[in-house]
């Protein structure tokens, strides 16, 4: 080995009080999830707010396939972008290259996590795949590729870009040191080694970016070539969900490298041109998702069959217009974040400075209504009638502007925020666009004479979708407790 490490980096195996705190937290998170899930595994999914569709009013699919697409996703940006940053030699980015690979690999198994509430029967769900499966269903690409190829293929990669680094941290003693010299399995940094080593990643990175894209292609394909269901039947929904799953995953990666950066104290190597290369992506994403919003919704209040219209209608001013214009607000508001940093020098200088600590105070006061309404819209108050949570609701919306708007000179001046910012922004699009995606076309877009219907996720649902993200970040975070956030070899050659 030509370097030596003197201790292990990143903080790996510290634990201060305040981890151990957030640890714990989100261990009870984490519980109470399973908690509600036991609840509807012993009383069935009448527990829940899904129905069926037509005679019951309701829709069979809701908020755990919303997440399910939200997690797949997600996970699409980073192992594209750790194989592109290979493939492309992107040098400067590869600080965030084994983030994005571990938020490819703990999505996924959030994502695999959120389809089997939804089976009801997670077991009988899993066998009768093995004895009915058709391969020429969209349903048979989204288990092969999503589940078992692509999140293969992500391990695999995951585990020979770190191997090296496994190596060099297996010359220390400590606890971990067993744990380093399995991962490494042999490996000794000789020259022949490091040749086959990138020659493998080379050619790996080469075919899982296809492998993504006719993925999330497959994903999309799901609900755009369902024929008898408006909404759904749409070209345009493979390569949107391909646009979205680069946008949010994108976000993400820049929220996770912002707090890695706050974190680990490492300016040098998360330095502000990783923020800006990556912010200038999302920004191009997001401009190519709006132009793809703005000529799906031309299409089919133009010219589209009236149980399309109506689907729009019901999107633009019916029950869904306040998650359909929240999205597009988020959306519109991060490309604005992200054009700060292009204003010019002299223009940015001359935006008066406020604090951010009254941002907080603002963004803070907005959860107090837009809490009170969403318990109200799960059944867990009755305190309000329908015009007050109206208001509550434009209370909140007002005071979370209010809070975009002070932290705008903060955000033309600090890159890093800036991008923070943005991906939060996205993610929270992100979301709402999933659920657009899934559930009007359910309630609304039924071709036979049925009522419009409604669907209402209870307690159950949310508690667990919360509790997959507790998982996840738990996830995370203990794995980068046991191994290097970012490339060990590469701080020390570059130190060299």
């Amino acid at each position: 080995m030509a370097a030596r490490v003197e201790q292990l980096p990143y903080g790996i195996g510290r634990f201060s009080i305040r981890l151990y705190l957030l640890l714990a937290a989100l261990l009870v998170i984490v519980g109470w999830g399973i908690f509600a899930y036991s609840r509807q595994f012993v009383e069935g999914l009448v527990v829940t707010g899904l129905r069926d569709i037509g005679t019951m009013g309701g829709a069979t699919w809701g908020l755990y396939i919303s997440f399910d697409v939200y997690f797949v996703g997600v996970s699409f940006a980073g192992i594209t972008m750790a194989a592109l940053i290979r493939l492309f030699h992107l040098e400067h980015l590869r600080p965030v290259s084994r983030m994005a690979e571990a938020l490819t690999v703990v999505a996924l198994i959030l994502a695999a996590f959120s389809v089997l509430p939804d089976l009801g029967q997670p077991l009988r769900g899993i066998v009768n795949l093995f004895r009915y499966a058709r391969p020429q269903s969209p349903f048979f690409g989204t288990f092969t590729l999503v589940i078992s190829g692509y999140l293969f293929a992500s391990l695999v990669y995951l585990y020979l870009d770190g191997r090296r680094d496994a190596a060099l941290l297996a010359q220390q003693p400590g606890p971990l040191r067993g744990f380093y010299r399995l991962w490494a399995a042999g490996y000794r940094d000789t020259p022949a080694e490091r040749a086959r080593h990138e020659r493998v990643s080379f050619w790996l990175a080469i075919a899982i970016v296809p492998l993504l894209v006719t993925a999330h292609s497959t994903l999309g394909f799901v609900f755009g070539i369902q024929a008898g269901r408006p909404g759904w039947f749409s070209t345009l929904q493979a390569p949107g969900f391909v646009v979205m799953a680069g946008v949010s995953g994108i976000g993400l990666l820049l929220v996770i490298a912002a707090v890695m950066r706050a974190v680990l104290a490492e300016r040098e190597q998360l330095h502000e041109g990783i923020f800006r290369w990556l912010g200038t992506l999302l920004l191009l994403l997001i401009l190519t998702y709006l132009y793809f919003m703005v000529v799906e919704l031309l299409t089919t209040t133009y010219a589209g069959h009236h149980h399309e219209v109506r689907i729009s209608l019901s999107l633009l001013t019916g029950e869904f217009a306040w998650l359909f214009w929240g999205a597009v607000a988020a959306l519109v508001l991060a490309v604005i974040v992200l054009l700060l940093p292009f204003l010019p020098p002299g223009l940015r200088a001359r935006v008066p400075a406020t604090s951010p600590r009254w941002a907080l105070v603002f963004g803070v006061a907005a959860l107090v209504p837009a809490s009170l309404v969403a318990l109200q819209g799960l059944n867990l108050l009755t305190l309000f009638s329908t015009g007050a949570q109206r208001l509550l609701a434009w209370l909140a919306v007002a005071l979370a502007l209010l809070c975009f708007l002070l932290l705008l000179p903060y955000l033309s001046r600090n890159v890093v925020a800036a991008g923070a910012t943005a991906g939060i922004l996205v993610n929270v699009a992100a979301i709402g666009k999933r659920l657009l995606i899934v559930v009007p076309s359910q309630t609304h877009g039924t071709l036979l004479p049925y009522a419009e219907g409604s669907y209402t996720p209870t307690w159950v649902e949310v508690s667990i979708v919360v509790g997959l993200f507790a998982l996840g970040a738990l996830l995370y975070i203990l794995f980068f407790k046991v191994f290097p956030v970012m490339e060990v070899h590469a701080a020390e050659e570059g130190a060299q």
